[in-house]
């Protein structure tokens, strides 16, 4: 037997969630992997902690696709088993994002000390590192008009006369720019990547926590309607 009357409008209700599942799923892979490459390889911070939450946001993305399947063919089919299935796993995947929320929230109060840690061992390695990571730290402190961990003068073991940063940190970058210019407010920024590292950081967790307080609502609705949907089938095998 058919649902019917108000049923019928959980039933498309349902399908018009699980549509908003498949865009949330598709948000949450977009902005885990922008999190993830910021924090890895724009930044390369490479604290494992740093990557709990973008990795469990992915993998919640990837799952909501498959969950949103057995919301569509359990509704379509108006098959009880496959609409407690998709109900089931809504709840477990809300579960998992009260798990990154949490990861997210203690990678937040860390975030300072692995920024720092993280810029000290860059600025360590400077020197004697390939092309790649210099080009890569070199870009970092174009991008955020910055220089050294705190300021211009963490570079100051950078070459022999003490007075010199890499070119990267002038205001307006040209070859040997850099030379004898560490404490030149006006070739040189003098304010530390730390701070700025950390405030893009700090932007890209709440787009993930926005993103999850987002689909979490979505959810609970698609919840709602599965159990009313769940409630109106069984009613209908009762029927019968």
């Amino acid at each position: 037997m058919g649902l019917e009357g108000g049923m019928k409008c959980v039933k498309f209700l349902l399908f018009f969630f699980n549509f908003l599942f498949w865009l949330c799923g598709l948000a949450l892979i977009i902005v885990g992997i922008m999190v993830q490459v910021s924090v890895h390889k724009t930044m390369m911070i490479h604290d494992p902690t740093s990557s709990v939450a973008p990795i469990v946001v992915i993998g919640v993305g990837v799952v909501i696709f498959f969950i949103a399947f057995f919301g569509c063919c359990g509704a379509w089919k108006e098959n009880y088993c496959m609409v407690t299935t998709f109900a089931i796993l809504l709840s477990l995947i809300i579960i998992a994002e009260i798990a990154a929320a949490i990861a997210g929230y203690i990678f937040r109060r860390r975030l300072k000390v692995i920024v720092h840690d993280s810029l000290n061992e860059m600025i360590t390695k400077y020197s004697n590192s390939s092309d790649e990571f210099r080009h890569t730290v070199d870009q970092m402190q174009e991008d955020l008009k910055c220089c050294g961990v705190n300021s211009s003068a963490d570079w100051k073991h950078f070459k022999p006369d003490g007075k010199s940063v890499p070119d990267s940190c002038c205001v307006n970058v040209t070859k040997g720019c850099g030379t004898k210019t560490l404490a030149d407010p006006i070739k040189v920024n003098q304010q530390g990547c730390g701070h700025a590292l950390q405030e893009v950081l700090e932007t890209n967790i709440q787009w993930v926590i926005v993103a999850a307080l987002v689909i979490a609502f979505l959810q609970v609705m698609g919840i709602v309607f599965a159990c009313l949907l769940m409630r109106g089938i069984r009613s209908g095998y009762e029927v019968m």
